[in-house]
């Protein structure tokens, strides 16, 4: 370039980023990379390739070789084996090196000469021939290492040759039993058979290499394909040659005196064998096998040493019908029942089997009855995947934990002596094993297994109650429970020591109470004593106390029944606690009701010690733990606190209504001879929001005239009570009377009055309104009935109320020490309704079923049931709908049934004159201390209980105080002085009230017998309220 004549030199910039002499020493590096992976990829494959080559070089220079000493065996020995002769088989022969060296199972000819050669060992064997001489001449010692070899290959051969042509022509001859000898896999079994028989000397070491072999695995794939087949064939009762070789090999590997290696677990004949579906119909000789004592303990007691370290040795699941631990399960509870039952079973294998069990168990979906089944199939959410088992498979599984399991199990475990209820002396660590495992396995069975079945023969055919009292109470008198999670992988080392007993004992024990009759309970005192009883309650008290309260459980331990399982799996000690939360709640909720029917024990025993102001503060806050106690065990409260909480609550919906008015909009005239009818037509009309305002009543006499006073509240509480007493009359045909004179639904209502349905619901509003308004009503409910309020079931022990003579009858056959199916008796009852019987069966077909000593328990409790609850569904269901319209459920489960009536009719204790006196105002110049106040109260305090009823309805309009005492009576009860001068004329005037201020207006008489003379008048004139 020319020089411009600019001395300055212009510097160049790279737009690029970077120079070019920086970009081509990267490429550079690339490119060297690249090659350089280029030639390794290179490297790697000609090694490959020679690798390949090798290989195929080899094999085909094998089955070169193969096929070489393939021909001279055929042309020295023959197609058939011919040729062979008895020396073939002597150690010095080449015969099995030969044979060992080409065999090919896939190869007809190969398959052939293997066939044929165990059809020359069979034929010289039944020759007298000794077989230990056969394959090792003279001195078997000599040839100790060559002969084991040739034996135990021999035998793998024929099984894997068996294995891999299960799907060929004779596939159908494996599992047929042995009718014909001529088949070929028959003779391969037969061989087998012969080369393993346990009396061989090297019967030891050839079962070994055969379980070492996986032989198990190569059976289980055999059945599994020939399954169906076998269903079929195995009604002959012959045994089929796996069946045999089978026995064999579990018989010798449970002996004390085998020396085998250990075997993987995986690959064992329970991992492999025992998770064939209905392995024991396929071969039921097995079974017997199988269920000799050392030999089904050899194997639990391995199953329960894996399951320890929780290992997974099962094989993949057939399909989700069929998953190998629920095929595991049925065949061991079905081989149980045959080990169980034999004498002398030792207490060790009935701790293996309750774990393996109990672990089994655990793992399986919840199996339902059919009933729960249908119940609960709406209520399951569309989103949870469901494990459903084969009907077959839980079939196997529910009668595997039979009467005879739960008889001979818990018999063996706890050293029970059912017949005569004796129990031995157990050491200390014995015991806690044993109530251990009893209990880890019964906790799971009531989760996963219906509970119908398995509830009745413990509560009723065992001693298992009594039992686990017996050691609850010494570990609560010795405060030894620690011990007791050490010994059981079901709970964690911390957790409490009576978590699980409670968890069996509270439902059988609950189970048991509702068949237990009055006299058993408290005369007999059978199964606990009273005593016992009062222990056991302070147990369940502090247990539940330290559950809900001190230690609660997780939020998701509460969730739905239908993950259930889940949570069992992810934290099952929560699971757990949650349990023995609900099944105990339950059970003190059945004591105290049998403590309500007769005081055995005072009802401050029920209450837990912890509860005080902040407790009933939280009570009414939804969402926290007071208020969780207060739904699942409101018992552990006093029952002040609760009626003060029931109040709060009822306050709280009025206030959200109480805009509605203060002037109702809801006004009634009711005709007093005609109550009822007017009552029904213009409550009926209401709405449930209009059910929740005011109502004010104006009534009209006999005269057509209506009657003087202003409705301020006295007016409708003196309605409510004339309307209640009126709607359960028993002339009106919807109520009946017990011999107690208790009320409970006409079951022949229908036939009196055809809407008899609407009348029910009518007077469930009715109840339910004098509820929300603090009315008392004077209506003595059957507590059966009562229980319908809070959608409860009633039992035998409810019977007695209703139907004396019929509670005795079914106490007779309970009972009675005869046969009694010669009594004639059967599933159906005879309902007699104003001269019309029917019969109605008490279970599908009852007609042709006998009642027999067997199932008289159920029957007691479908008598029971039939008269208790179904007779009255209809009333009693029409009657909680129109109660709940008003009273929540929620508020109503606070209360158990004897405390429900004193919420509806209070108690006679609330007529406490003293406490009246205590809570009076005073007007218009009366004072507590003044002559006529103090003359007053005498002529009350000596008035008779009817009089003083008929007085407190007078001023307040209802016979019956506050539950809680005249301090809630609102507003407080006033005396007014009427007639300001004491002249005659004033003096003769009659007290007059104002029920919606409960007032009483009292002129100041002078002398006690005038004032009671005009009390008695004004309270029994029945004037209504003319007198105002």
């Amino acid at each position: 370039m020319f020089f411009s004549g600019d001395p300055t030199s212009r510097k160049r910039v790279a737009l690029g980023g970077r120079s070019s002499k920086e970009r081509d020493t990267q490429k550079l590096m690339e490119q060297t990379r690249m090659e350089r992976d280029r030639r390794l990829w290179q490297r790697k494959q000609n090694a490959s390739a020679i690798k390949i080559q090798k290989c195929f070089r080899g094999r085909k220079a094998a089955k070169a070789e193969r096929a070489k000493v393939r021909e001279q065996f055929l042309s020295r020995y023959g197609s058939y084996c011919q040729n062979a002769e008895r020396c073939c088989f002597c150690p010095d022969s080449d015969y099995f090196r030969q044979l060992f060296f080409f065999f090919n199972a896939r190869n007809a000819g190969d398959f052939t000469i293997l066939v044929e050669t165990c059809r020359g060992i069979l034929n010289l064997v039944r020759d007298n021939d000794n077989i230990v001489s056969l394959f090792a001449g003279v001195d078997y010692s000599a040839v100790l290492a060559l002969v084991d070899h040739r034996v135990k290959n021999l035998a793998y051969i024929c099984i894997l040759s068996l294995y891999q042509n299960s799907r060929s022509h004779f596939r159908q001859q494996l599992l047929v039993p042995d009718a014909d000898s001529v088949m070929q896999a028959t003779v391969l079994l037969e061989a087998v058979a012969a080369l393993i028989d346990p009396k061989l000397p090297w019967a030891c070491k050839a079962v070994s290499y055969l379980c070492q072999k996986n032989v198990f695995a190569l059976f289980r794939e055999i059945v599994l394909a020939e399954r169906e087949n076998a269903k079929t064939s195995s009604s002959t009762g012959n045994l089929s040659g796996v069946e045999h070789i089978t026995g064999i090999l579990i018989s010798h590997s449970g002996q004390n005196s085998c020396s085998c290696p250990n075997v993987d677990p995986k690959f064992c004949f329970s991992s492999q064998m025992l998770t064939v579906p209905f392995l024991w119909k396929i071969f039921p000789s097995l079974k017997g096998v199988f269920s000799t004592q050392g030999l089904s303990q050899h194997y639990i007691h391995q199953m329960s040493l894996c399951l320890q370290n929780h290992t997974n040795l099962l094989p993949s699941d057939i399909s989700a019908e069929y998953p190998g631990y629920a095929c595991l399960l049925g065949n061991i509870l079905e081989a149980a029942g045959v080990t169980l039952s034999q004498p002398a079973c030792p207490f060790e294998m009935a701790v293996d089997l309750a774990a393996v069990s109990t672990f089994l168990l655990e793992a399986l979906p919840p199996i339902k009855s059919s009933n729960a089944a249908m119940i609960e199939e709406d209520a399951d959410s569309a989103d949870d995947i469901q494990i459903v088992l084969d009907k077959d498979l839980e079939r196997q599984i529910i009668t595997g934990i039979d009467s005879r399991f739960l008889l001979q199990l818990p018999c063996v475990l706890l050293q029970i002596n059912v017949l005569f209820g004796g129990i031995s002396a157990v050491g200390d660590d014995r015991s806690v094993v044993a109530i251990g495992a009893a209990c880890a396995l019964l906790h799971v069975t009531f989760n996963t297994l219906p509970l119908e079945r398995v509830m009745t023969v413990l509560a009723y055919r065992t001693e298992l109650v009594r039992v686990l009292w017996e050691f609850m109470k010494n570990c609560h008198d010795n405060k030894r429970w620690s011990s007791l999670p050490e010994h059981l992988s079901l709970l964690p080392g911390d957790s409490p020591g009576w978590l699980l007993p409670l968890a069996v004992f509270c439902p059988v024990y609950k189970h048991m109470l509702m068949i237990v009759d009055n006299e058993e309970f408290y005369e007999q005192e059978r199964p606990l004593s009273l005593r016992d009883i009062r222990s056991l309650i302070v147990i369940l008290r502090q247990a539940l106390w330290q559950l809900l309260w001190l230690n609660p459980t997780a939020p998701n331990a509460s969730a739905k029944t239908t993950s259930r399982e889940n949570t069992s799996k992810q934290n099952p000690n929560e699971s757990i606690k949650h349990r023995v939360s609900i099944v105990a709640s339950e059970l003190l909720s059945q004591l105290q009701d049998w403590n309500n029917r007769r005081e055995f024990t005072p009802p401050s025993d029920f209450h837990a010690d912890g509860v005080d102001d902040f407790f009933i503060s939280q009570a009414v806050v939804d969402g926290t733990k007071a208020n969780e106690i207060m739904k699942l065990a409101p018992f552990l409260i006093p029952f002040t606190s609760r009626v003060k909480i029931f109040n709060s609550q009822l306050v709280a919906v009025k206030q959200r209504h109480g805009p509605h008015g203060v002037f109702a909009r809801n006004r009634f005239t009711i005709r007093r001879d005609r109550i009822l009818e007017d009552a029904y037509n213009q409550m009926s009309a209401l709405s449930e929001e209009d059910l929740r305002g005011l109502i004010r009543v104006t009534f009209v006499n006999e005269l057509g005239v209506e009657e003087a006073g202003i409705d301020g509240g006295g007016i409708f509480k003196d309605f409510m009570e004339n309307i209640t007493r009126a709607a359960f009359d028993v002339q009106y045909g919807l109520f009946k009377e017990t011999v107690d004179h208790l009320l409970y639904p006409n079951p022949g209502s229908g036939l009196i009055h055809e809407q008899h349905l609407q009348f029910f619901h009518f007077l469930g509003c009715l109840l339910a309104k004098a509820m929300f308004e603090g009315v008392l009503v004077d209506i003595p409910f059957a507590t059966f009935f009562l229980s319908k309020l809070k959608q409860k079931f009633n039992y035998l022990n409810d019977l007695p109320s209703l139907d004396p003579e019929l509670y005795r009858h079914l106490i007779f056959l309970k009972h009675y020490q005869g046969d009694i199916a010669g009594l004639e008796l059967y599933f159906v009852i005879v309902n007699n309704e104003y001269g019309e019987q029917t019969e109605e069966e008490l279970l599908p077909g009852g007609r042709n079923l006998r009642v027999t000593n067997e199932n008289v328990i159920t029957f007691i409790h479908l008598v029971s049931n039939h008269r208790l609850n179904f007779q009255i569904r209809q009333q009693s269901s029409h009657f909680l709908r129109g109660f709940q319209q008003l009273i929540q459920k929620d508020w109503i489960d606070m209360f158990n049934e004897h405390e429900l009536q004193l919420l509806i009719s209070g108690s006679l204790e609330s007529l406490d004159v003293d406490d009246l006196r205590i809570h009076t105002n005073y007007a218009g110049g009366y004072h507590k201390e003044h002559y006529v106040i103090d003359m007053f109260w005498d002529v009350i305090k000596g008035f008779s209980l009817e009089n003083q009823k008929k007085f407190l309805k007078f001023v307040t309009g209802c016979s019956r105080g506050p539950l809680l005492g005249f301090k809630y009576l609102e507003p407080l009860f006033c005396i007014q002085r009427a007639a300001g001068n004491a002249s005659d004329e004033a003096l003769d005037r009659l007290p007059t009230s104002a029920t919606c201020m409960n007032l009483l207006k009292l002129p100041p008489y002078r002398s006690k017998e005038q004032m009671e003379a005009k009390l008695l008048y004004a309270i029994n004139a029945e004037a209504g309220f003319d007198l105002s």
